[in-house]
């Protein structure tokens, strides 16, 4: 039988990632396994899996729920969960956004703008008080901290306890800081939201996201059930069943990550081809006090910028034999990309390349980096 924790006795995280969500009957197997089917028997239980779900959701939903502290809707990738949340607001709905963001978001929100006429503001990220400003006067605030990528961290509690108390919806992208690090639903956001296909699912193997609603929000997790379900963004069996095996190990996969990033981020700042790095854990970053009051810790994602310029930038990476050139992120494996050269993110600096710390030794990372960046470009 499953063990039910006390409220004197709460499980840590690490022990949820690995215990929640398991089968809880004698003789079930330890695991659940993959379910792949569309259509159950009617009369009890599931019965369409579209809207259902399967076994293998419902265990990913309840580990993930428990970890964040609410209750998950897993979906067909993030930015499905991410445009669930966003398809619920109405016609020239009010939203502050970061003015540093995932690109999709960026996306969505400009889209919005076009077509919806939603007012958009965009404010720094860690201008605590500018966000608290105006939380009142939107139907929607979007957080993301760290951000993506330039790193840049806000004051998740005092913004979430802000717009819970004027009763406004408030979102977290908490892709990069994990449920581990930071638990939004905790300070009163109404949803935490994940790209499982990042830290999660931690193989670079799947598509898949989650949103987690507080308890007690039914309105907000049946809105953006329905949108689930009649978007069709149910995700699919094996996807799911890999990013519940992959959850089991992101403790350790993260723990190991990130103390790779913290040494490397140290190293690169002394290193005479790179001008300037970004990471959360660097006493230099420029919310360093907020690092350490809102974050569990500070994650294993590096950026930072070279001498020289975009050409001389791409000449570095190419000299890369480890790191491997790749957009996506939080896999056990190193990646690395240059943001720039994206559509829609050429407002970065040019040279700034994101890096995802992977779970490889320390001083092999480090000597395939120092090998890439030193050297002459021509």
């Amino acid at each position: 039988m499953a063990f039910e924790p006390t409220p004197d006795e709460p499980l840590r995280p690490e022990t949820l990632a690995v215990s929640a969500g398991r089968p809880e009957q004698l003789g079930q197997p330890l695991n659940h396994p993959i379910v792949v089917a569309s259509n159950f028997l009617s009369g009890a239980g599931p019965e369409y899996s579209r809207g259902d779900g399967t076994d293998t959701v419902q265990a990913f939903e309840a580990a993930i729920g428990a970890l964040e502290g609410g209750r998950a809707i897993s979906f067909s990738s993030g930015m499905a969960g991410i445009s669930a949340i966003f398809d619920n607001l109405p016609v020239g709905a009010r939203i502050v956004v970061p003015d540093d963001s995932y690109q999709g978001v960026s996306a969505v929100v400009a889209d919005g703008e076009s077509r919806m006429g939603w007012k958009v503001l965009r404010l720094p990220t860690n201008d605590t008080q500018r966000w608290l400003d105006v939380i009142g006067s939107v139907d929607l605030a979007w957080l993301e901290s760290p951000s993506n990528p330039l790193l840049d961290v806000c004051d998740v509690p005092a913004i979430c306890e802000a717009a819970a108390q004027a009763g406004v919806v408030c979102a977290v992208d908490n892709t990069f800081a994990t449920p581990l690090n930071q638990r939004p639903l905790e300070h009163g956001a109404t949803f935490s939201v994940h790209s499982a296909t990042k830290f999660i699912g931690g193989h670079s193997d799947l598509l898949s996201g989650v949103v987690v609603v507080a308890d007690g929000a039914d309105e907000a997790y049946d809105a953006i059930n329905h949108r689930r379900t009649f978007g069709g963004a149910t995700p699919g069996a094996l996807e799911t069943f890999l990013a519940l095996r992959g959850l089991r190990t992101m403790p350790i996969r993260l723990e190991k990550s990130q103390a790779n990033a913290q040494v490397l981020a140290r190293r690169l700042q002394g290193h005479r081809a790179v001008t300037s790095v970004r990471y959360p854990g660097l006493p230099e970053h420029p919310a360093s006090d907020l690092v350490k009051r809102t974050l569990g810790g500070p994650g294993a994602m590096v950026s930072f910028e070279t001498v020289g310029n975009a050409i001389s930038a791409d000449v570095r990476m190419t000299r890369l034999q480890l790191i491997s050139p790749a957009t996506s992120l939080g896999g056990v494996e190193s990646t690395i990309e240059r943001r720039a050269k994206l559509a829609g993110q050429e407002h970065l600096p040019p040279t700034l390349l994101r890096m995802s710390v992977g779970c490889e030794h320390l001083e092999d990372l480090w000597n395939d980096l120092d090998r890439a960046l030193g050297g002459i470009v021509d």
